[in-house]
């Protein structure tokens, strides 16, 4: 595409005009290998984002992500793998959720390879408290990828896929292929159903899209994870049928608690010392139980757990015995900082 139908396409775009996914794909692909000016490549990501993309649109950006710019690993296993991660952005900030419940159902002996980012809004992201943690951002990914195959656990940096539309793509990439099964909550309910359609699209067997809500504030005001203070709006994916529905922590057998018992610390240090005290065995707090009913969700669509109740018993059998503690020891032992 050249200069001149590059910006043809801008104005087309801006106009109203939907994109093929192919077109997508290939406008995507110019921006991704900077074979257009930077003016351009703004003016088109301005004029996208401003109109909307459509889930066609959002599929060709995936299939240009996923094709020129995101690395691969391949841990060569069989069976189910799972992702538990967030888009961010969302209004209600709290303890970073997606990591402590990733690491709850690998300890449950489901495969995951977590996706993540610094944070987008708030306090701290995936990458921040796993750096906290002791994690090498920079390490290679073949040390991921060893630390899946070894022990059905890795984290994967996305921090180079979150910028303009890639704040809805990034989470959707697969920089492990087999990923079959995905948790990925988000900032809104028509996020939700756009980043399942996404997905239906490129074929993934499982998903959830959670936009988790508190009681006594506005539902405008949502979480990125299952909600432990108020119900949670559900959009599922799950043998090609998609789903909406909500659910209550009652459905996973824990009580509901204010808000105020599960919203992020002041830094992202209490963070990472929140979550750690929980992986230490601290299982009977609310807590435990947000990180809980959240790492039962990836069992339940993982076909690990027959209910989501059930799942949470498992995950706190993994608290309890030290196995989901032991998968952070894990992964530092792959992917951790080398001692100074």
């Amino acid at each position: 595409m050249r200069l001149r139908e590059f910006g043809r396409l801008i104005c087309a775009v801006a106009a109203g005009r939907p994109m093929t996914r192919a077109e997508s794909c290939e406008a995507y692909r110019q921006v991704i290998l900077n074979e257009q000016p930077e003016l351009q490549q703004g003016a088109f990501l301005m004029a996208h984002i401003t109109r909307g993309p459509t889930t066609e649109e959002l599929s060709g950006a995936w299939d240009a992500l996923d094709r020129y710019d995101t690395a691969k690993i391949h841990a060569h296993l069989e069976g189910v793998v799972c992702d538990i991660v967030g888009t961010g952005s969302d209004p209600l900030k709290t303890v970073n959720c997606s990591t402590p419940a990733a690491l709850i159902a690998a300890g449950c002996g489901l495969s995951v390879a977590k996706k993540g980012a610094r944070l987008v809004t708030g306090v701290s992201g995936a990458s921040d408290i796993f750096e906290l943690f002791g994690v090498d951002l920079a390490a290679p990914l073949s040390k991921a990828e060893a630390c899946l195959r070894r022990h059905g656990f890795c984290y994967l940096p996305g921090e180079a896929f979150l910028q303009s539309a890639f704040n809805i793509i990034g989470p959707l990439t697969r920089p492990c292929p087999e990923t079959n099964r995905i948790v990925i909550g988000a900032y809104s309910p028509q996020v939700c159903d756009q980043l399942i359609a996404v997905l239906a699209e490129i074929g993934m067997e499982g998903a959830l899209a959670p936009y988790g809500m508190a009681d006594g504030m506005d539902p405008a005001l949502g979480m990125d994870e299952f909600s432990l203070a108020g119900p949670t709006r559900v959009t599922e994916l799950r043998n090609g049928r998609v789903e909406t529905y909500e659910v209550a922590p009652e459905d996973f057998g824990v009580r509901r608690v204010t808000f105020e018992r599960i919203a992020s610390r002041g830094t992202a240090r209490e963070n990472a010392d929140a979550i750690m005290e929980v992986l230490r065995g601290r299982y009977d707090t609310p807590l435990a139980d947000f990180f809980c009913i959240n790492a039962a969700a990836a069992l339940w669509i993982a076909d690990r757990a027959r209910d989501p109740a059930h799942g949470v018993e498992l995950a706190r059998s993994a608290l309890a015995s030290g196995s989901a503690l032991e998968k952070l020891q894990q992964l530092l032992e792959f992917q951790g900082k080398s001692p100074a």
